[in-house]
């Protein structure tokens, strides 16, 4: 009796069912390949790049991790896909309103999810970003 090989089903589609972009998943996997490939590459630099790598890592400060900082970052990537402002990755301005969407969806998640447990300071600045973004989405879908 012959023996049964294993074989790969792949999906080709370019959407899948629930609509999601599959070749943007595979461009997230090769771009998170390559990440893990340069930082291997950075954990072993030669003495001279290292003194320099080392001047550069004290003097660049990232900011302080916060409620405020986090949102900020939402709304950026928001404004990125609304494309409003460049996209850090390429530098050119890219319009995915469907990533857009998402992500202001996600702030309005941690808006529901935070409430009575934020300062007035935060609230505010969520409550202000959301209806911003929201206001700039309508405007670009319509």
């Amino acid at each position: 009796m012959p023996e049964k090989k294993d074989f790969i089903i792949k999906d080709k589609r370019m959407f899948s069912e629930e609509g999601q972009d599959h070749q943007e998943e595979e461009r997230a996997a090769k771009e998170e390949e390559r990440a893990e490939s340069s930082e291997e590459e950075a954990q072993a630099p030669d003495s001279e790049d290292a003194a320099a790598s080392g001047e550069d890592a004290e003097s660049f400060q990232l900011p302080e991790i916060n409620f405020a900082t986090f949102i900020f970052s939402l709304n950026s990537s928001v404004l990125a896909h609304l494309g409003i402002i460049d996209d850090p990755a390429s530098g050119k301005k890219v319009k995915n309103l469907a990533l857009a969407k998402q992500t202001i969806d996600i702030l309005g998640m941690l808006e529901e999810k935070t409430r009575g447990n934020l300062t007035e300071d935060e609230e505010s600045m969520l409550k202000n970003i959301l209806y911003d973004l929201r206001m700039i989405y309508v405007k670009e879908k319509g």
